[in-house]
């Protein structure tokens, strides 16, 4: 991110001044190499499995389209759901991969080229059609992949752990808490964000 986002929180909010101070600049890089397409097909794979496993799983699914890093969502017609299944995912996860095929084939999915003419929202209302696909998911698209600036996932354990920890609060605050209280830094609340993450992080090492 940028230092106006340091020097914003650092104003605003005294604790994520000092959180600025303990964990030094936001680190954060967007890796802006994949297609939308790629990105929720892999975000499908790490649902609820350990990163480990899920890229196992993937890396076995991209070697059923011989000569392409990544298959493209037209490629998913030439393999079978037996194939797929084979590789680790469940069906419901197979379900889910071909809806987001179809729906890229079909535009309400985005193009790399499209994706970053959309707002924020325009871009939640739009990959949250499809199959196994929720708002935390493109929150995390939005975050690491396109680098938006005022991202704040309400719903994110990290981040609301980190909350509590850092205010010094006596239970995790609920989504619509945090919320509120995130308004203090906008324009720039996915920094916050990371911060509040590095929080979480740092408070399991003393664990």
């Amino acid at each position: 991110m940028t230092p106006a986002a340091h020097k914003h929180l650092s104003k605003k909010d005294p604790v994520m001044k000092r959180l600025i101070r303990e964990h030094g600049v936001c680190a954060l890089v967007p890796e802006k190499g994949r297609s939308p397409f790629q990105s929720l097909v892999q975000a499908v794979a790490h649902q609820q499995l350990h990163g480990t496993a899920a890229n196992t799983i993937l890396g076995r699914f991209c070697k059923l389209f011989p000569g392409r890093k990544f298959p493209r969502p037209a490629d998913l017609a030439t393999v079978t759901d037996e194939q797929i299944r084979a590789c680790g995912f469940s069906y419901a996860k197979i379900r889910a991969i071909r809806d987001i095929a179809e729906k890229t084939l079909s535009g309400v999915v985005p193009t790399s080229r499209e994706i970053v003419k959309l707002s924020d929202m325009e871009i939640i209302t739009r990959l949250t059609e499809v199959r196994g696909v929720g708002r935390w998911t493109v929150e995390m698209l939005l975050i690491f992949q396109l680098g938006r600036e005022d991202v704040l996932p309400i719903d994110d354990f990290g981040v609301r752990a980190g909350y509590q920890i850092a205010y010094k609060k006596r239970a995790m605050p609920k989504p619509k808490e945090l919320l509120k209280f995130g308004e203090l830094w906008r324009p720039h609340a996915t920094t916050a964000a990371w911060f509040l993450w590095r929080a979480a992080d740092a408070a399991k090492k003393k664990k």
